[in-house]
């Protein structure tokens, strides 16, 4: 008695497949979290030395090493990619036809 298994293929966006609400900001607020996290563990910090590094508690630390970014804006993950020694560059640049919705991108080291 074999069931057969329904599935439907993802898309690029896991956040716009599950319905959140803003998936391309959700995307691109993982993306600097995974960023920040390999970045510390490369630089071998501990948890509580990033803490005080960002001016954070250690619980807030965790919580984004964990990739539980919720209550992380961009703006402030941005931030903690430049205290924790990163050089951030954006660049923007014109999409090459009018009709598609400009996308952010982020691009690791």
């Amino acid at each position: 008695m074999s069931k057969d298994i329904i599935y439907k293929e993802g898309g690029q966006n896991v956040f716009a497949d599950i319905g959140v609400r803003d998936p391309q900001e959700s995307l691109v607020r993982a993306k600097l979290a995974k960023e920040i996290a390999e970045l510390i563990h490369r630089k071998g910090l501990r948890q509580n030395q990033v803490a005080d590094i960002l001016g954070v508690d250690q619980s807030k630390v965790s919580k984004l090493v964990r990739g539980r970014i919720s209550g992380f804006t961009s703006d402030r993950l941005l931030r903690y990619l430049s205290a924790l020694g990163c050089d951030v560059h954006i660049q923007i640049r014109p999409t090459r036809t009018i009709q598609r919705r400009g996308k952010v991108v982020v691009a690791g080291r």
